[in-house]
């Protein structure tokens, strides 16, 4: 299996930052994992290093492999404005990203495994991958059989984050995709235009 399924704190750790959420464990050891991890005798980072760090961060954060990301950046590249932005903004229309964004699953990766297990509904059909491009407009639900799993309701009752482009409808369990969100209201910590340059070499 491709994808990581290790400890995420040693992951944040790597990063320095808590790119999974609130994690106790890197707020006690918030530097680098393995045995010279708070050596200030640390080898400085070449521009490269810092640039393929950062694009690892990004596919770490989203839960995405490196052909799927290559692929979005081909498709960000073509089209107009600004790639890093373009980039970020194909990311978060992923199916997965909007289904965790609306609050139906507290993580990505949960929210991957429902959209899986086909839970997750778009514009009335049932979706089950989570790579799935959202556009503006569509209506991502929850099917009707799967609105009473402990899963999601115990998610939908803690939600909390609310963001401009998306809408959610409490009673039918649904929510809109209005508009590709703006840089500002992404809340990830990811440098774009790192990755840009380091793709653009």
């Amino acid at each position: 299996m491709a994808r990581y399924t290790g400890p995420k704190s040693k992951i944040a750790r790597k990063f320095r930052d808590p790119i999974f959420g609130p994690d106790k464990a890197f707020e006690k050891k918030n530097y680098p994992p393995g045995q010279h991890g708070n050596s200030k005798r640390r080898k400085k980072q070449s521009e490269y290093g810092i640039q393929l760090q950062e694009k690892q961060k990004a596919k770490y954060t989203y839960g995405i492999l490196e052909k799927q990301f290559r692929n979005i950046f081909k498709t960000a590249s073509r089209k107009k404005g600004i790639t890093g932005e373009v980039l970020l903004q194909l990311i978060e229309a992923r199916l997965d990203n909007v289904v965790f964004r609306l609050g139906i699953a507290p993580t990505r990766s949960g929210a991957r495994q429902l959209v899986s297990h086909r839970h997750i509904t778009v514009n009335g059909e049932i979706v089950n991958i989570p790579s799935y491009q959202i556009k503006e407009g569509d209506i991502i639900g929850v099917r009707e059989k799967s609105k009473s799993m402990e899963a999601i309701t115990n998610s939908l009752a803690s939600r909390a984050n609310q963001f401009a482009w998306l809408e959610w409808d409490e009673e039918k369990l649904t929510g809109r995709f209005v508009n590709y969100p703006a840089r500002e209201d992404i809340p990830e910590n990811i440098k774009e235009q790192l990755i840009v340059e380091l793709y653009s070499k």
